[in-house]
């Protein structure tokens, strides 16, 4: 069977993406800061011992996800999934679009926004991307947000989050362009809808797992001829 890595697994969809993905038969690396600390992971990872593996890792460590990497040499990943990501101080949820307002502008947390959201997606592509390429299905995969449209921005605000998700639009695109080149992998970038999740709140459109479902169905059909695209969770395409 494929192997799937997902990081941002103690929660929201990369929770969801685990429990579908071991129920499919994957075997599922399931990486999590703390793996421990959720108990619902623990539990899908009790539930299927033979799919799914826990890891600890933390990805703003770089050098932990070297060491990652260095532990699973040899380990074909079909599937990288970059699903980790935080939206900053404050709350969307409770906030709306009045969160990440213009003057209230905090450095250090933009900082660490696009290190979570940006940077690491592509330290895990490079630090994975020779096990990606000795697939069989060859796919890396970072979760974006309809935030990171400028041709959808009306409303205005979200600076970091918006700022973080345009970023990673374009290096997904980049990613896309030069590893089928060089390796023949299909790289892209979703956006999961608006979901009822810790970030998405409660006030949402879909649910987790509709929202991972559909996901699931735009990575099957993912090759090199729609990779570099910006996919929705229902199989249509965003605006840039």
């Amino acid at each position: 069977m494929p192997t799937i890595l997902i990081t941002g697994t103690s929660r929201g969809l990369g929770l969801e993406f685990v429990r579908q993905y071991a129920a499919s038969g994957w075997t599922v690396l399931a990486c999590a800061r703390q793996p421990s600390g959720s108990t619902e992971l623990m539990t899908v990872a009790a539930a299927n011992p033979q799919r799914v593996r826990l890891l600890a890792l933390d990805v703003e460590d770089h050098a932990a996800i070297e060491r990652t990497a260095h532990e699973l040499e040899g380990t074909p990943i079909d599937v990288l999934l970059n699903s980790a990501g935080i939206m900053g101080n404050g709350s969307f949820a409770t906030e709306g679009i009045a969160f990440g307002r213009f003057g209230q502008s905090d450095f250090a947390d933009w900082e660490r926004v696009f290190r979570v959201n940006v940077i690491a997606p592509m330290k895990m592509a490079e630090a994975f991307v020779g096990h990606v390429a000795s697939s069989d299905q060859k796919k890396i995969v970072t979760l974006t947000s309809m935030l990171g449209s400028v041709a959808l921005n009306r409303v205005g605000g979200l600076y970091a989050y918006r700022a973080s998700k345009a970023a990673v639009n374009a290096m997904m695109k980049s990613m896309a362009i030069d590893l089928a080149k060089s390796h023949g992998i299909a790289a892209t970038a979703i956006h999961p809808g608006w979901v009822r999740t810790d970030l998405g709140g409660p006030r949402a459109d879909i649910d987790a797992p509709q929202s991972v479902t559909g996901m699931r169905a735009v990575i099957a059909a993912l090759d090199l001829s729609r990779a570099g695209r910006y996919w929705v969770y229902d199989g249509s395409e965003m605006p840039w």
